[in-house]
């Protein structure tokens, strides 16, 4: 477990996840959406144990942090699980119902190969990107654009 913690703080040095913090702020700055982005280092033995998956663990993390509690139920989570180089993003009711699965699973597919390049930030930046165009389209910002949710990258 030690040394997944030293290949999360490789991978995603303060520089990394300052970046990823302001991608995320310019990007909700552009519609009401709200995006949180999560690193778990690996599973604990207890859900390795159980063979859960990445899908469910991230499905666990969403409601842990509180991603389904925004206004509209527009909130996305972008799940990365290091050890795996793995990654899954969750949307809120609100979103999926005007997106669907597929468009996420792009999206996952492209930063999973950008990790495959150790081009941790840059393939989590054009995620949060990818993201935000849909946001943009079905969540155009209006009026008063309030930051529901916290910006800073969670590492678990």
């Amino acid at each position: 477990m030690l040394s997944m913690h030293s290949q999360l703080k490789r991978s995603f040095p303060p520089a990394s996840l300052d970046a990823i913090e302001r991608a995320i702020k310019q990007c909700e700055a552009n519609h009401l959406g709200e995006i949180r982005f999560v690193i778990e280092s690996a599973l604990d033995c207890a859900a390795v144990f159980a063979d859960q998956t990445t899908r469910e663990r991230a499905i666990e993390v969403f409601s842990q942090v509180g991603v389904w509690d925004t206004e509209h139920n527009n909130g996305v989570l972008i799940y990365v699980l290091l050890a795996e180089r793995e990654v899954e993003i969750i949307a809120d009711r609100g979103i999926y119902r005007k997106t669907g699965i597929d468009a996420w699973n792009h999206i996952c597919h492209q930063i999973e190969a950008a990790f495959k390049q150790d081009r941790y930030e840059e393939g989590v930046i054009q995620g949060i990107q990818a993201v935000g165009m849909h946001l943009n389209t079905h969540y155009p910002a209006s009026g008063e654009n309030i930051n529901e949710l916290p910006d800073k990258p969670i590492l678990l």
